[in-house]
């Protein structure tokens, strides 16, 4: 696990105003909730990613996390064999570093580790570490952040 950030924290202050809206509030970070993205279906895994990439590169944060079945991802040799499609010449590994690259951050849901049957310990190091469901809705809860779910 190689980030030392850490996700937010279910006692970061969530800041609101009565009619506050899209246009008062813009945009300090991106969460992406990874739920659907199952690898085993490979075609679904490439659009986040590129999403991701693209937010970090316009200097928005970027966090990811990995729940359910995405959470298998993160483990060493999962991504790199897969590919979104066979002409696509990146693997799904490769599509999460370059993500990773322009500062996204990837975050582990303990409980869908333990569900899949995979430690910590043997994630890839671009894991930047745990970061769950209250993290996520604390991000999702902040006017300031906006979240896509995959």
């Amino acid at each position: 696990m190689s980030d030392t950030r850490s996700p937010p924290t279910a006692t970061a202050p969530v800041k609101t105003r009565a009619g506050a809206g899209f246009v008062d509030n813009p945009a300090h970070g991106l969460a992406i909730l990874l739920w659907s993205a199952d690898p085993d279906a490979p075609h679904r895994l490439a659009t986040p990613f590129f999403h991701a990439a693209a937010a970090a590169a316009m200097d928005i944060e970027v966090e990811i996390y990995f729940t359910a079945a995405s959470v298998k991802l993160l483990a060493a040799g999962i991504a790199d064999a897969l590919r979104p499609n066979p002409d696509h010449d990146k693997s799904v590994l490769d599509s999460m570093r370059e993500a990773v690259s322009h500062g996204a951050r990837l975050y582990a849901c303990t409980d869908a580790l333990r569900a899949h049957g995979l430690e910590s310990a043997t994630l890839i190091p671009e894991c930047a570490g745990p970061g769950g469901a209250v993290q996520f809705i604390v991000r999702a809860a902040d006017l300031n952040w906006r979240t896509l779910v995959f």
